[in-house]
């Protein structure tokens, strides 16, 4: 179906609408889309007029009635007008419906007509405002709803700001605490480590030695070691830096340098006169009198962390000690050595037998123990050797050594064989001190008579070399130890002597060794006795003495003290 209206005024322009609308609406148009159709048609009629000309509105509608089709809208000028040379506007809209649109097509004059026309109009108008209102509510529903999410991702993205910061945060500080908790770790294993080092010996000139070794170049470029050669004593060979003498006078840590050092329990001072551009640390070797000396250090960069400087002042204290302790164990090593050898008597000399000796005190504590030997003669000129052992060691086992050798010789004046003399001492030593024991071994050299007696208790057994070089081993059931709470008669023993023959008495630090045992350290004094010629026995004993010494003591360090005793009858 197809309607055309020619449009020359306002009034046919009006009434051109009016058609069309309620074509659209007898169509089945819904009223907005209805609306929007006759206000773009307005416009541009609106349009049309003001250009002026003859115009013409057509509407064809492409569907059959009950079947939804489509409403073609196209104004266009006539021909032969002064608008012929416009374009022509053209819309479409979708019909649901289908109708009979025989009346809707048709407007009179009626102003009814065209007032209820106007009024209709007004009711779609009305209806796509309501539209728009509640369109306009719904706008608003969502754009306080999408504020409020809004917010709610604002204070989302605040609350995330903030935990990262914390977690940044916590993050620094854990990382400034595992490095802080390395750094001590670090202080205390090295300071642990070199205690250690300082403590593992008694050698003050190995301790200062070694301490510039464990502090260059970590913890310092350089270490200067300033000790006092006496009490009171503050003068040294080379100059030192004030700041080290001010540290020996007031006994508390110095720091030398052009700007303060933040050091805990050190005084700053102003740089030194000495070395100018260099930090001096200076730190007094403290003891219960007097500082010992003074441990100057300079940095191995530009200056000390505070941690550093505690650990190195505790470091220094614990160095001061381990040197007074050693300096203290000298002294009384020395004054022990010269006791112990006090205690040693000098041979005698006997026509027809030489005697040679050797004491090596224990490398390991004081050079004092209970390791003695001794000869002398009886009143019917025999001479008694001996050598004998004390349990333990120290000065109370020399003093007991001292006190055993006092009473052997005691026992000697008035004669007896060497069993009845270790019977004697046994007796003696088990009333005396019942805690401590000994062993020994007595040989007796008769004048012209060639037989050698001999007794032990608990001892290694003597070794007996014949002028032929043979070699044998003094081994007959010896008695128990001395001081043992058991009552004894120690036996007598006796074995051929020919000249040329020599006795080797022994303590059993010679011989004996942790991993080894006794055995085969005999076997190896047996070996070297039994290498000498005889001219080397009788014409150098006491460096032959040596000679056995050196292999059997190949070690440097010894646990237990060392005697031997050479006597040898001339050819």
């Amino acid at each position: 179906m197809t309607r055309s209206w020619r449009i020359t005024g306002a009034v046919d322009a009006a009434r051109a609408r009016i058609a069309t609308a309620r074509l659209a609406a007898a169509y089945g148009v819904p009223a907005l889309e209805r609306t929007r159709l006759t206000t773009a048609l307005s416009a541009q009629l609106g349009q049309c007029l003001t250009k002026g000309g003859t115009w013409r509105l057509t509407l064809d509608a492409t569907a059959a009635p009950a079947e939804e089709g489509l409403l073609h809208i196209m104004v266009s000028p006539e021909p032969g007008t002064a608008a012929a040379a416009q374009p022509p506007w053209r819309t479409t809209v979708r019909c649901p419906e289908a109708a009979d649109p025989a009346g809707a097509a048709m407007v009179a004059d009626d102003p009814a007509v065209l007032a209820e026309a106007l009024l209709g109009a007004d009711e779609d108008t009305a209806l796509v405002l309501e539209r728009l209102a509640q369109q306009e509510e719904l706008v608003a529903f969502h754009r306080e709803e999408l504020h409020q999410t809004n917010q709610g991702v604002l204070a989302l993205h605040a609350e995330l700001d903030a935990a990262g910061r914390a977690q940044r945060e916590a993050f620094a500080a854990e990382r400034r605490a595992r490095t802080e908790a390395e750094s001590a770790r670090r202080r205390l294993t090295f300071l642990a480590d070199a205690s250690a080092v300082l403590t593992a010996s008694l050698n003050h000139d190995e301790i200062v030695r070694r301490l510039p070794e464990l502090l260059v170049p970590e913890y310092a470029r350089a270490v200067d070691i300033w000790l006092f050669d006496g009490d009171g004593d503050r003068r040294a060979p080379a100059p030192h830096p004030a700041a080290a003498v001010l540290a020996a006078r007031t006994g508390r840590p110095q720091y030398a340098a052009g700007h303060p050092g933040g050091l805990p329990g050190v005084d700053d001072q102003p740089p030194s006169a000495l070395d100018p551009g260099r930090p001096l640390l200076c730190i007094p070797l403290p003891t219960r009198r007097a500082p010992l000396g003074v441990l100057t250090l300079s940095p191995p960069g530009d200056r000390w962390d505070p941690d550093d400087a505690v650990m190195l002042i505790e470091l220094t204290r614990r160095a001061s000690i381990a040197i007074d302790n050693a300096r203290r164990f000298e002294h009384n090593r020395d004054i022990a050595e010269t006791l112990q050898r006090a205690l040693l008597t000098d041979l005698p000399t006997t026509p027809g037998l030489s005697l040679a000796a050797r004491y090596l005190p224990a490398t390991h504590g004081l050079n004092i123990g209970g390791d003695w030997y001794d000869a002398f003669r009886q009143p019917d000129g025999s001479l008694i050797t001996v050598i004998g052992d004390v349990t333990g060691h120290g000065l109370h086992a020399a003093v007991m050594m001292s006190q055993l050798r006092t009473a052997l010789r005691a026992y000697a004046v008035d004669g007896g064989s060497p069993g009845q003399l270790l019977t004697r001492l046994h007796t003696f030593l088990h009333h005396l001190q019942p805690d401590l024991y000994a062993t020994a071994v007595i040989a007796r050299f008769r004048p012209g008579d060639p037989t050698l007696t001999w007794a032990a208790a608990g001892h290694p057994p003597p070794v007996l070399r014949t002028p032929d070089g043979r070699v044998r081993t003094l081994d007959a059931k010896p008695g128990a130890m001395l001081g043992i709470p058991l009552r004894q008669e120690i036996a007598d023993h006796t074995a051929p002597l020919a000249p040329g023959s020599t006795l080797a008495l022994y303590t059993d630090g010679l011989v004996e060794r942790r991993a080894q045992g006794i055995d085969p350290g005999i076997e190896r004094l047996s070996d070297a006795l039994g290498a000498f010629g005889p001219a080397e026995l009788e014409s150098d004993l006491e460096g032959s003495a040596d000679r056995i010494l050196t292999p059997l003591l190949s070690d440097s360090e010894r646990d237990d003290d060392v005697c031997l005793l050479l006597c040898h009858l001339a050819a």
